[in-house]
This record gives C-alpha cells, sequence and structure tokens, in this order.
C-alpha cells in the first residue's frame, strides 16, 4: 500500500533530507586516495549524528556500516572496511540515509577519485542525467511506469546495462515502503501518481549487460562482466506543482 504524506509529513521528511543531503555532499568531497572506506563511513556517521539524526542503514537487516559505500564493479551495499582502500582513479558510490524526527531519508552519488577514465566519466554523466530524466516524469497523473521507461530509455539507447535485482522504492516513516520502482518498465502502466507520494529514484546502471552477484560477505553487489557500475539516487515528493527533490544539501 502506498502512503500518502500530509504538508507536516513533508516537511519532516524535507528536514530528514537536508541531513542526507548534505552528508552525501560531504563525502564527495572527503573522499582521496589512500583512505579506507571505513574512514569514510566514519565522516559521514558523526556528521548525521551530529545533526542529531540516527544513519537510516547501521544495523538495517544487520548491515554493519552508516553508509553504503561501492567502488568501481561493486553496484550497491558496499561494506565499509579498514582493509578497503580507494585509490587514484576510482569510482565510488556513497549511499546514505538519516533517521530524523519519524522520517527516513535516502539518497546516493557515485564520486570521481581524482583522475578517472572516459568510460567511467562517460557512465557517471549518464546515470546521473537518468535520474533526472525519471525525475520530470514524476508528475501527477503520469503512471509509475513513466518514470521506470524514462531511465530505461536514456540508459539502454547509449549501451549501458540496467541492474534489474534492484530498484528504488518507496519512503517515509519506514525506509522501504512500497512502491518499487525498478529502472526498467513500459510507459502509462503501473499505480497513478499522486501528489503526497514520496519515492526514492535510484538507476544502477552497468557499462556491460545488467547482471550482478552476491559477494560471499552476503551484502555487496558486484557486476557479473566485471565492468563498472554507478549508482544516483534522489528522494523526491509528487506535488500539484511537480517533483520536488527532498535531499538537498
Amino acid at each position: 500500500m502506498i502512503s500518502i504524506k500530509s504538508k507536516s509529513d513533508l516537511a519532516k521528511m524535507r528536514d530528514a533530507g537536508k541531513i542526507a543531503g548534505s552528508a552525501l555532499k560531504l563525502a564527495g568531497e572527503s573522499i582521496k586516495a589512500g583512505m579506507t572506506t571505513l574512514e569514510l563511513d566514519k565522516i559521514i556517521h558523526d556528521y548525521i549524528v551530529k545533526c542529531g539524526a540516527t544513519p537510516s542503514f547501521l544495523n538495517y537487516g544487520g548491515f554493519p556500516g552508516s553508509a553504503c559505500i561501492s567502488i568501481n564493479n561493486e553496484v550497491i551495499h558496499g561494506i565499509p572496511r579498514a582493509s578497503k582502500i580507494i585509490h587514484e582513479g576510482d569510482i565510488v558510490s556513497v549511499d546514505v540515509g538519516a533517521y530524523y524526527n519519524g522520517f527516513h531519508s535516502d539518497n546516493c552519488a557515485t564520486f570521481p577519485c581524482g583522475k578517472i577514465s572516459d568510460e567511467a566519466k562517460a557512465l557517471l554523466e549518464v546515470t546521473e542525467a537518468s535520474l533526472y530524466e525519471g525525475i520530470k516524469m514524476a508528475q501527477v497523473g503520469n503512471r509509475l511506469g513513466d518514470i521506470c521507461h524514462a531511465v530505461e530509455e536514456y540508459c539502454s539507447s547509449r549501451g549501458y546495462g540496467i541492474v534489474r535485482n534492484y530498484c528504488g522504492h518507496g519512503i517515509g516513516r519506514n525506509l522501504h515502503e512500497d512502491p518499487e520502482i525498478p529502472n526498467y518498465g513500459k510507459a502509462g502502466h503501473g499505480p497513478r501518481l499522486t501528489a503526497g507520494m514520496t519515492l526514492c529514484i535510484e538507476p544502477m546502471i552497468n557499462v556491460k549487460g545488467d547482471g550482478v552477484k552476491v559477494m560471499k560477505d552476503g551484502w555487496t553487489v558486484l557486476t557479473s562482466s566485471g565492468s563498472l557500475s554507478a549508482h544516483f539516487e534522489q528522494e523526491i515528493a509528487i506535488t500539484a506543482d511537480g517533483p520536488v527533490v527532498l535531499t538537498r544539501p
């Protein structure tokens, strides 16, 4: 069941979203060659706590970190580790959520560490652009499939693989709510979009193929092809005046 948020709910979600968005911005500014993903996770954790919030991901389903930090061919759910070092030329996906005043927030971006390859740069540009193609379709009266199709069309027409095993989601008092939001689908299909819906749209895009596999740690998801993967996410509210991004810093 898709929950509809009141104006009061949306105001609280905007506050939570600002914390998650600012934590993500700080993460991007903090990434440097030689640091570990555990060090980056601590920066994120400390910021969220300083804001009076709780990291949404910490202990969620047993996840041991405050952020999911995934490098290069890691798609999502990378566990922060003292043994995992970020190198020059890596691309680093950082997924951050914050729980504040009764509501969750969630956003992600893939950041370059120093100078990256042309292939990686193009992947980041296409993945981020596809997110905003999806957001454009988050209009009252449209169907959920319009969002999904917009992401798929933008990426597949450029030859990229679209991860199908994982998807975006609704959000609110729970971190994951209905509806599920795949990054592929048919325009004009699915639930009708109405004001008060709050959604996390999050393209997960691979250079080659859509196949993925899970590491033995039970969390980290890799591309089956070994190719690079990027992940961008924004949390939005659907309003009568169009989509509003709630995870702005």
